[in-house]
């Protein structure tokens, strides 16, 4: 009979997340992860196999976790560029609330580039439900008058999916949120309809 586990598997995967998330891949040591996850090497090892393992199921729940709250804010009731502005404004106060952290996702492009295929997979994967969640919303803004019709909606979602990537780097280079309410404020406007 299989001894069952003694933890919460999702509740570690959580804490590895957050340990990577601060300091990367190759910065978060096996120490650490023990540490941040409350778990022994073995555990861990017997549990998801190699700290890469780890990293990849930690991805993908950070990946869930921010397909889930941006389907909420873009999929609310009000005009495109409202919900635009929604996103801009839950980026930036996640970012204030935790400066310099920027995206685990950005994070891990800037980290690893091309050079893992099983990663580049998983982000590819993710960025492509982030466009088509983002697309969505601007055909919605362009049939309610608020987005600029003159745009390609994929075009719209390329842009503002940059965007938010853009204000997670200015946040890891320490900008506040004066700066990135502007550049927020900015592309609303390269959005909007004139």
């Amino acid at each position: 009979m299989a001894r069952p586990k003694e933890f919460d598997e999702r509740a570690a995967i959580g804490r590895a997340m957050d340990a990577f998330w601060v300091r990367g891949y190759e910065g978060t040591s096996t120490q650490t992860l023990c540490e941040a996850t409350g778990l022994g090497r073995s555990s861990i090892y017997n549990t998801f196999t190699s700290k890469h393992e780890l990293f990849v199921r930690a991805l993908d729940h950070y990946a869930e976790r921010g397909i889930v709250a941006r389907t909420a804010l873009l999929e609310e009731s009000g005009t495109g560029i409202e919900r635009f502005g929604a996103l801009f404004s839950y980026t930036i106060d996640e970012e204030v609330a935790h400066p310099g952290r920027g995206c685990l996702v950005v994070n891990t492009v800037a980290e690893f580039g091309d050079r893992d295929p099983e990663i580049r997979a998983r982000i590819d994967a993710d960025t492509k439900r982030h466009l088509a969640l983002l697309a969505a919303c601007a055909r919605e803004g362009q049939l309610d008058g608020t987005i600029d019709s003159a745009r390609e909606p994929g075009d719209i979602a390329e842009f503002a999916h940059s965007t938010v990537a853009g204000l997670r780097l200015m946040s890891r280079r320490g900008a506040g949120r004066t700066a990135m309410d502007a550049v927020a404020g900015i592309a609303l406007n390269g959005i909007a309809a004139k």
